[in-house]
């Protein structure tokens, strides 16, 4: 009886040890194997989801066939508190272990919004308003020019308030780095004139390589206290930097603006747009140079003076350029 009773528990054993075998043979080949979606499928997983909720997910949208499966492979894989919320693109036929990769390493879709320089904080807060992405409604409007313009990689469930202040942390970062390197004797004292300098110096040029020439002229000037007489400080004291659609006119220059370097001494009372990198850079770091007068050169550039009669010749190639335009 002993013997009998040993030899069906060994037959067991071995029965069992067989089937766990073939079992975990068959959950790897099949937890590998290509999943049986023909097309790139985007399953949004919410925060906080289980791991049997998720499985039935995945499931459900077609990116896998056996919920069950999956679940199996990934508490085999001690990866059932890795997994995270977000929304994912998988691609067609994506296997389980694929899936669950993508889902412990964070491969999140990485939705963009650009801000471009130069525009002013409520063109930044329209196209914020605009993306389709963002939620939620914008509760507090960032002062002027105190958002960093370029890209932003965000994944769904941002909000719009949240990627203003990710957009106003960017810029105070990029501040605290370039600050402590500004050059000596700069004419101005704080952060707060250095942004408002570079966001004149952003409007003045849609030429990158103008723009430490021309932070040279504006500290040259200053350090003289000659005034700026930047335009585009006008058009932002009549319109609050929206576009003009036209020339200045006479009555517009003579018009009272706080904000006209025609007008008042020094830097205006707030920037006038949101600077870009390159634009901060150059006015904590402007070339030397004895330029004090620029102007358009007909080719979208500027001509350089040092002197107000080379400034007057300047100017005159300029109308002549602008009367051939006319012709």
């Amino acid at each position: 009886m002993v013997k009998r009773i040993l030899a069906v528990f060994l037959f067991l054993a071995a029965a069992g040890a067989a089937l766990a075998f073939f079992a975990a043979r068959y959950e790897k080949t099949n937890f590998a194997a290509p999943g049986p979606s023909t097309t790139e499928t985007v399953v949004v997983i919410a925060p906080g989801t289980p791991l049997p909720r998720i499985a039935n997910q995945l499931e459900a949208s077609g990116v896998i066939e056996d919920g069950f499966l999956f679940r199996v492979g990934v508490m085999r894989r001690d990866a059932a508190t890795a997994l995270k919320a977000g929304e994912y693109a998988f691609p067609a036929q994506t296997s389980m272990a694929r899936a669950m990769e993508m889902l412990v390493n964070h491969e999140a879709i990485q939705h963009r919004i650009t801000i471009a320089e130069g525009l002013t904080t409520a063109m930044a807060v329209r196209i914020v308003e605009a993306d389709p992405i963002l939620t939620g409604e914008i509760t507090e409007v960032p002062p002027e020019g105190s958002l960093l313009p370029e890209t932003y990689l965000f994944e769904r469930g941002v909000t719009r308030q949240e990627m203003l202040g990710r957009m106003r942390q960017a810029q105070e970062n990029l501040l605290s780095e370039l600050w402590p390197n500004r050059k000596e004797d700069l004419p101005f004292d704080t952060m707060e004139e250095a942004l408002i300098l570079a966001s004149i110096v952003e409007k003045e040029t849609g030429v990158a390589s103008e723009r430490p020439r021309i932070a040279a002229v504006f500290s040259n000037r200053l350090r003289i206290s000659m005034r700026l007489e930047s335009d585009p400080t006008i058009i932002y004291g009549l319109t609050g930097g929206e576009p003009l659609g036209r020339g200045l006119r006479i009555s517009e220059l003579e018009r009272p603006n706080p904000y006209s370097t025609y007008q008042i001494d020094g830097l205006t009372p707030t920037p006038i747009c949101n600077p870009g990198r390159d634009a901060i850079a150059a006015v904590l770091n402007p070339p030397e140079s004895n330029e004090l007068y620029f102007v358009a050169d007909g080719t979208g550039g500027h001509a350089f003076a040092g002197s107000y009669a080379e400034h007057l010749r300047n100017v005159a190639a300029w109308r002549r350029v602008e009367r051939e335009r006319a012709e």
